[in-house]
């Protein structure tokens, strides 16, 4: 064997080294995101829930149950941010903050409805809820921020 033939056969066998080890690294690092407690920091949404729609398995109305009460888990967090906002304001901010408060209610409230297709079945019903849950724990995190309460 020549020694530039050695050359390709051991870069060869470096590239699929490098390649093991990135595929192996990148399986170990899919491994840790999808853990409950990493997965909750990165989504905003708490472990209790992940923890409850991982206990239900895909049934729907265990489902529907799971974002029912992070719903009002996020939606506590929403209204504390909003409070803790309101107490910093002016007048004039906090009546600019009220509006835009009851326009996103209502966009939400009307924008989440159409995931409710009637001919949906529990599909539907399920990205309803979820529209209303991921809205409402998007919309807490944006007063928090507001807050500058991280």
């Amino acid at each position: 064997m020549t020694s530039g033939r050695r050359f390709a056969v051991r870069a060869a066998a470096c590239r699929t080294k490098e390649g093991l080890l990135i595929v192996l690294m990148l399986i170990v690092l899919g491994l840790l995101l999808s853990t409950p407690a990493l997965a909750a920091a990165d989504s905003d949404m708490t472990k209790e829930y992940l923890t409850c729609m991982d206990k239900a398995k895909g049934v729907t109305p265990e489902m529907i149950d799971c974002i029912s009460a992070e719903t009002a888990r996020q939606d506590a967090r929403l209204n504390s941010s909003y409070k803790k906002l309101m107490a910093k304001l002016s007048a004039k901010r906090k009546k600019t903050l009220l509006d835009a408060q009851r326009a996103w209610i209502k966009f939400r409230d009307l924008n989440c409805e159409f995931y409710y297709d009637p001919d949906g079945g529990t599909a539907a019903r399920l990205a309803g809820n979820d529209c209303i849950l991921q809205a409402t724990a998007d919309r807490a995190k944006e007063l928090r921020n507001l807050t500058n309460d991280e």
